[in-house]
């Protein structure tokens, strides 16, 4: 791995300024009912081995979050708002690593300063209705044991994550949604669905938030309980269909369909409770119509907490993630004269440990190979990453 470079120190240092002075002028509570959060994540990663190039790249991503309690600030009972405006900015490590699925989840194609999330939500019971910009991984296709990791697959499934105008309302770009989630009688049970608009477009981006909905809707349900063993099963599908990657019809214009596709998650806690947790993670997900890229995708891995009993704040986790490309996707690529990548696996490899009461330090190794068609496994790619993480409330 090549040596720091000054001016990627000189980078790091000043965007990690604006945390430590946050740190001194923000008090615990922003006041009764109000609670604010600072998050700054900055990324050094190189591809070691068999990437384009070896060059050191430097990107971050950077949170303030407000939450409110409405009961205390403005008399509405069981309600509640959130708020999160989000920098990103840096270079591109899959740049060089060429991956399909990505490296990193905080790079970006823009930089921008993005109104991230802005909801409300309204409580009766066991029955919550949320709206507004919304983070649909935040609640669904989400899986707590493994956050650690930093490739995207682990975020959400690779075969939801490709679809939509401009991708669904995840990282980087939301969209305006409406959620309901009430609870299901067994232990840790429950049933949530939600429609946002199928273009993913926010403050930040160009054109602002988008209001036309001349895209149609992505709607997703998902439901899911237990406890020690959680399972949690979920559909979507957009509304309105789409252009083919490549398929036409007898005209020449391409065929049209709607996206859907279909998931099931499982985590189970080997070892729960003082003085370490031990969770295990697998998840599959499908989808079909002629603009998905992916036919399907699998994770699966553990998480481990604290890693080293000395070290409470210590955290290891390990991962394994595949993905298929579509019949579509291997066509369109043939029609451009370009090999048709069949499919992407990698190993990632992570350990999180607090250097101070607001500093997490994270070195990562990820493992990736691809398979092209008449080509078989091409040379792995080893790609490095140390993540700093500051982080304030």
């Amino acid at each position: 791995m090549p040596a720091f470079r000054s001016s990627s120190l000189r980078r790091l240092g000043l965007l990690a300024a604006p945390a430590l002075l946050f740190a001194g002028a923000m008090p615990a509570r922003a006041a009764d009912g109000l609670d604010l959060a600072f998050k700054h994540v900055a990324d050094l990663s190189v591809a070691a081995e068999n990437g384009a190039d070896r060059h050191l790249r430097y990107l971050h991503r950077t949170d303030i979050v407000l939450d409110g309690d409405l009961a205390k600030l403005a008399g509405i009972d069981n309600a509640v708002f959130h708020v999160d405006v989000m920098h990103t900015a840096g270079a591109r490590p899959n740049d060089s690593a060429g991956t399909l699925e990505g490296t990193d989840n905080v790079e970006v194609d823009r930089a921008a300063l993005r109104l991230f999330e802005a909801w409300a939500e309204k409580s009766w019971g066991s029955t919550s209705l949320r709206a507004g910009l919304y983070d649909l991984n935040s609640e669904f296709y989400a899986t707590p044991s493994a956050g650690l990791l930093i490739a995207p697959p682990f975020g959400i499934g690779s075969e939801m994550a490709a679809t939509g105008p401009n991708g669904p309302s995840i990282f980087p770009s939301t969209a305006l949604a409406l959620r309901l989630r009430t609870a299901l009688p067994l232990p840790g049970g429950y049933a949530q669905a939600v429609v946002a608009n199928a273009r993913a477009q926010t403050f930040g981006d160009p054109g602002g938030v988008d209001l036309t909905f001349g895209d149609g809707l992505l709607a997703v349900a998902e439901a899911g309980g237990g406890e020690r063993l959680h399972a949690e099963f979920g559909g979507w599908t957009y509304t309105r269909p789409s252009d083919a990657l490549a398929s036409l019809d007898p005209s020449g214009q391409p065929l049209r369909s709607r996206t859907h596709g279909a998931y099931a998650a499982l985590e189970y806690h080997v070892l729960s409770g003082k003085p370490r947790e031990l969770t295990t993670f697998a998840r599959f997900g499908v989808a079909g119509g002629g603009s998905a890229p992916f036919a399907h995708s699998f994770q699966a891995g553990l998480l481990l907490s604290p890693a080293l009993a000395t070290r409470p704040d210590s955290a290891f986790s390990l991962g394994l993630h595949t993905a298929r490309t579509s019949a579509e996707s291997r066509s369109a690529q043939r029609l451009a004269g370009e090999p048709a990548v069949t499919a992407e696996r990698a190993i990632e490899a992570t350990w999180s440990d607090a250097v101070a009461p607001f500093l997490t330090l994270q070195p990562d190794v990820q493992w990736i190979q691809r398979r092209t068609e008449g080509v078989g496994a091409a040379p792995a790619i080893l790609q490095l990453t140390l993540r700093f993480v500051v982080s304030l409330h």
